[in-house]
């Protein structure tokens, strides 16, 4: 029997669909804002998963909004090891002290829902208590950049029902007060024993070649009267440059016939711009190949649902991915937007690639 310690971050991601772009220390702000919870969600898909595998599986998990309520209504009865000390207010160190209880109770693996910071936690604990248990993320959070993470829910719950082989892998963590500046320092904070699987997420790789001749190319054939939702990163802040404006570089800004209509934008003032026709450009993150759902989660699905598509990549990028990935959050949607994608590469050349 597989003994797999569940730990969720109800918080993480909060911050990502009102802009803020994460949300440690900012939990009020994002709720003042009108952020929902999504972690839950997504633990339940990766749990509901983890149980349709049919493996001889026990669960350990903390006490509600921590795990417990999320693993039976996904059809387990598990062992609770603990309980966070304010429920209404969970803190980093609830998500620290479940860690070092689960490895008192000896799992075989820990799972765990969030963000880098949350994998911070849970990978640092470990290295404290030098206890070699392997570690695989939901990505829940706004900030996934870490090796450590499924690619979905859903295969997240796969992988740590079935792995059979386990590799060292980097955790890191960006600075959310640089971030929200505009700015990405990234720090090695870990290394973490995680499954090998090819549904576990790779690194964010920084940098993706040259881009200029790329916006130049997208500046030009602007329409007029169309919105464009120009998503994050430098490849699509150089298309920002060439329309004329100091976009956000890790933003997403809402721009038409030479206007700035939103800067910055959370999901509610990219859905009060949008006109009759709308088009969102992004570019994949390098090294993941995520277009949506890592970074950009203000380009909610009812944002998607209203644009047109365009996404934009160095051939160098894209020499480096192979394959895109979304996860919007909706799996409906999430189906809709696999297949076959024309990207931009170049002045004139764009390049077949499949999201998967």
């Amino acid at each position: 029997m597989r003994r797999i310690g569940v730990v969720v971050n109800p918080i993480a991601g909060m911050g990502g669909r009102v802009g803020l772009k994460g949300t440690d220390g900012k939990v009020a702000e994002a709720r003042r804002r009108g952020a929902e919870q999504r972690a839950p969600d997504r633990a339940r898909t990766a749990l509901e998963s983890l149980a349709d595998v049919g493996t001889d599986v026990k669960l350990l998990t903390y006490g509600d909004p921590m795990g417990e309520g999320i693993a039976r209504v996904a059809g387990f009865d598990p062992t609770v090891v603990g309980s966070p000390a304010t429920p209404d207010e969970t803190t980093n160190e609830d998500t620290r002290a479940a860690v070092r209880a689960f490895a008192e109770a000896d799992v075989d693996a820990i799972l765990f829902v969030g963000g880098d910071g949350t994998a911070v936690d849970v990978a640092t604990t470990l290295d404290e208590l030098d206890a070699d248990i392997p570690i695989l993320g939901v990505p829940a959070g706004v900030k996934v950049y870490s090796s450590v993470f499924g690619v979905s829910p859903r295969a997240a719950g796969r992988i740590v029902a079935r792995f059979s082989e386990t590799e060292r892998a980097e955790v890191n963590d960006i600075d959310e007060d640089a971030f929200r500046g505009g700015e990405v320092v990234t720090e090695l904070r870990a290394v973490a024993e995680v499954p090998v699987a090819d549904q576990r997420q790779s690194a964010k790789q920084l940098g993706g070649g040259s881009v200029e001749s790329l916006a130049e190319s997208v500046a030009n054939v602007v329409e007029p009267g169309v919105t464009y939702v120009l998503g994050p990163g430098s490849t699509v802040g150089a298309i920002k440059e060439q329309l004329g404006f100091d976009g956000t570089t890790l933003g997403v800004d809402v721009w038409r016939d030479g206007e700035v209509l939103a800067r910055d934008a959370a999901e509610s003032d990219i859905l009060d711009a949008l006109g009759d026709r709308n088009v969102i450009v992004v570019s994949p993150i390098g090294g993941q190949g995520f277009v949506f759902g890592r970074g950009n989660q203000q380009l909610s699905p009812a944002v998607i649902r209203q644009c047109d598509l365009e996404v934009v990549a160095s051939r160098r990028k894209l020499d480096g991915i192979g394959t895109l990935r979304v996860d919007t959050g909706d799996p409906d949607l999430d189906e809709e937007l696999r297949g076959w994608l024309r990207v931009r590469v170049g002045r004139h050349e764009r390049r077949l690639v499949e999201v998967v």
